[in-house]
Protein backbone atom coordinates (compact mmCIF):
# COMPACT_ATOMS: atom_id res chain seq x y z
CA UNK A 1 0.00 0.00 0.00
CA UNK A 2 1.47 3.40 -0.41
CA UNK A 3 1.97 6.30 1.48
CA UNK A 4 2.68 9.88 1.76
CA UNK A 5 7.02 9.54 0.10
CA UNK A 6 6.28 5.61 -1.26
CA UNK A 7 3.79 4.98 -3.86
CA UNK A 8 3.18 1.44 -5.13
CA UNK A 9 5.97 -1.11 -5.10
CA UNK A 10 5.70 -3.29 -7.75
CA UNK A 11 4.58 -6.43 -6.04
CA UNK A 12 1.30 -4.13 -5.44
CA UNK A 13 0.17 -3.19 -8.55
CA UNK A 14 -2.11 -5.12 -10.86
CA UNK A 15 -2.87 -4.57 -14.75
CA UNK A 16 -6.21 -2.49 -14.86
CA UNK A 17 -5.28 0.07 -11.51
CA UNK A 18 -6.02 3.31 -12.53
CA UNK A 19 -5.77 7.02 -11.31
CA UNK A 20 -6.17 10.68 -12.52
CA UNK A 21 -6.01 13.95 -11.62
CA UNK A 22 -8.23 16.57 -12.69
CA UNK A 23 -7.33 20.84 -13.67
CA UNK A 24 -8.67 23.47 -15.25
CA UNK A 25 -6.35 24.96 -17.43
CA UNK A 26 -5.75 29.14 -16.77
CA UNK A 27 -4.09 32.20 -18.28
CA UNK A 28 -1.63 31.50 -15.19
CA UNK A 29 -0.60 28.08 -16.37
CA UNK A 30 0.08 29.06 -19.94
CA UNK A 31 2.23 32.05 -18.99
CA UNK A 32 4.32 30.15 -16.48
CA UNK A 33 4.48 27.17 -18.68
CA UNK A 34 6.11 29.34 -21.79
CA UNK A 35 8.22 31.29 -18.47
CA UNK A 36 9.34 28.33 -17.31
CA UNK A 37 10.01 26.37 -20.10
CA UNK A 38 11.02 28.81 -22.97
CA UNK A 39 8.40 27.76 -25.24
CA UNK A 40 6.96 31.28 -26.66
CA UNK A 41 5.67 30.04 -29.36
CA UNK A 42 2.96 32.56 -30.23
CA UNK A 43 -0.24 29.82 -30.64
CA UNK A 44 0.34 29.64 -27.09
CA UNK A 45 0.76 33.44 -25.73
CA UNK A 46 -0.56 35.95 -28.35
CA UNK A 47 -4.19 35.56 -29.01
CA UNK A 48 -4.01 37.66 -32.05
CA UNK A 49 -1.16 35.81 -33.59
CA UNK A 50 -3.30 32.28 -32.81
CA UNK A 51 -6.57 33.18 -33.79
CA UNK A 52 -5.18 33.25 -37.27
CA UNK A 53 -4.20 29.56 -36.80
CA UNK A 54 -5.79 25.79 -37.29
CA UNK A 55 -6.92 26.55 -33.88
CA UNK A 56 -9.03 29.86 -33.79
CA UNK A 57 -7.22 30.71 -30.49
CA UNK A 58 -4.49 30.16 -27.65
CA UNK A 59 -4.33 26.68 -27.07
CA UNK A 60 -2.25 25.24 -23.90
CA UNK A 61 1.40 23.50 -24.21
CA UNK A 62 1.28 19.94 -25.37
CA UNK A 63 4.09 19.31 -23.19
CA UNK A 64 1.84 20.86 -20.24
CA UNK A 65 -0.62 18.12 -20.89
CA UNK A 66 2.27 15.71 -20.18
CA UNK A 67 3.22 17.27 -16.91
CA UNK A 68 -0.83 16.27 -16.07
CA UNK A 69 0.11 12.76 -16.86
CA UNK A 70 3.12 13.04 -14.69
CA UNK A 71 1.10 14.83 -11.89
CA UNK A 72 -0.47 11.21 -12.08
CA UNK A 73 2.69 9.15 -12.31
CA UNK A 74 4.60 10.47 -9.98
CA UNK A 75 1.81 11.16 -6.95
CA UNK A 76 -0.85 8.82 -7.57
CA UNK A 77 -0.30 5.72 -8.99
CA UNK A 78 2.59 4.45 -9.40
CA UNK A 79 3.11 7.50 -6.82
CA UNK A 80 5.85 8.57 -5.03
CA UNK A 81 9.45 7.32 -5.80
CA UNK A 82 8.07 6.31 -9.41
CA UNK A 83 10.68 7.31 -12.17
CA UNK A 84 9.90 8.11 -15.50
CA UNK A 85 11.88 6.42 -18.28
CA UNK A 86 9.88 7.34 -20.95
CA UNK A 87 6.42 8.85 -22.23
CA UNK A 88 5.04 8.59 -26.26
CA UNK A 89 2.54 11.15 -26.55
CA UNK A 90 0.03 11.69 -29.47
CA UNK A 91 -1.77 15.37 -29.84
CA UNK A 92 -5.75 14.87 -30.78
CA UNK A 93 -7.44 17.68 -30.36
CA UNK A 94 -6.47 21.45 -28.52
CA UNK A 95 -7.15 22.66 -25.08
CA UNK A 96 -8.08 25.97 -24.52
CA UNK A 97 -7.72 28.15 -21.37
CA UNK A 98 -10.99 27.20 -19.20
CA UNK A 99 -10.98 23.47 -20.37
CA UNK A 100 -11.15 21.34 -17.56
CA UNK A 101 -8.54 18.33 -18.33
CA UNK A 102 -8.92 14.88 -16.81
CA UNK A 103 -5.56 13.12 -17.19
CA UNK A 104 -5.75 9.31 -16.27
CA UNK A 105 -2.97 6.45 -16.08
CA UNK A 106 -4.13 2.76 -16.13
CA UNK A 107 -1.72 -0.37 -15.92
CA UNK A 108 -1.33 -1.83 -19.01
CA UNK A 109 1.93 -4.14 -18.43
CA UNK A 110 4.06 -5.51 -15.72
CA UNK A 111 7.63 -6.20 -16.54
CA UNK A 112 8.61 -8.11 -13.14
CA UNK A 113 12.14 -8.74 -14.12
CA UNK A 114 12.93 -5.16 -15.23
CA UNK A 115 11.36 -3.60 -12.50
CA UNK A 116 9.03 -1.36 -14.67
CA UNK A 117 5.34 -0.45 -15.43
CA UNK A 118 3.65 0.15 -18.47
CA UNK A 119 0.35 2.78 -18.38
CA UNK A 120 -1.75 3.69 -20.71
CA UNK A 121 -1.71 7.14 -20.39
CA UNK A 122 -4.56 10.02 -21.88
CA UNK A 123 -6.13 13.18 -21.15
CA UNK A 124 -9.48 14.29 -21.45
CA UNK A 125 -11.71 17.14 -21.93
CA UNK A 126 -15.57 17.10 -21.54
CA UNK A 127 -14.93 12.86 -22.29
CA UNK A 128 -13.01 13.65 -25.40
CA UNK A 129 -9.46 12.50 -25.84
CA UNK A 130 -7.08 15.04 -26.13
CA UNK A 131 -4.00 13.30 -25.60
CA UNK A 132 -3.20 9.46 -26.09
CA UNK A 133 -0.12 7.61 -25.05
CA UNK A 134 1.78 5.23 -23.32
CA UNK A 135 4.03 5.82 -20.27
CA UNK A 136 7.11 3.37 -18.10
CA UNK A 137 8.04 3.62 -14.96
CA UNK A 138 10.78 1.97 -12.60
CA UNK A 139 9.30 1.42 -9.28
CA UNK A 140 10.69 0.09 -6.28
CA UNK A 141 10.64 -3.26 -4.23
CA UNK A 142 9.39 -4.78 -1.06
CA UNK A 143 12.55 -6.34 -1.60
CA UNK A 144 14.39 -3.17 -1.74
Amino acid sequence: MPHELQGYCLEDLECGMAAAYTRTVTEADLVLFAGLSGDNNPVHINEEFASTTFAKGRIAHGIFLGGLISCVLGTRLPGPGAIYLGQDLRFRAPVRIGDTVRAEVTVKEILEEKRQVVLDTSCYVRKHAVVTGEARVLVGSHED
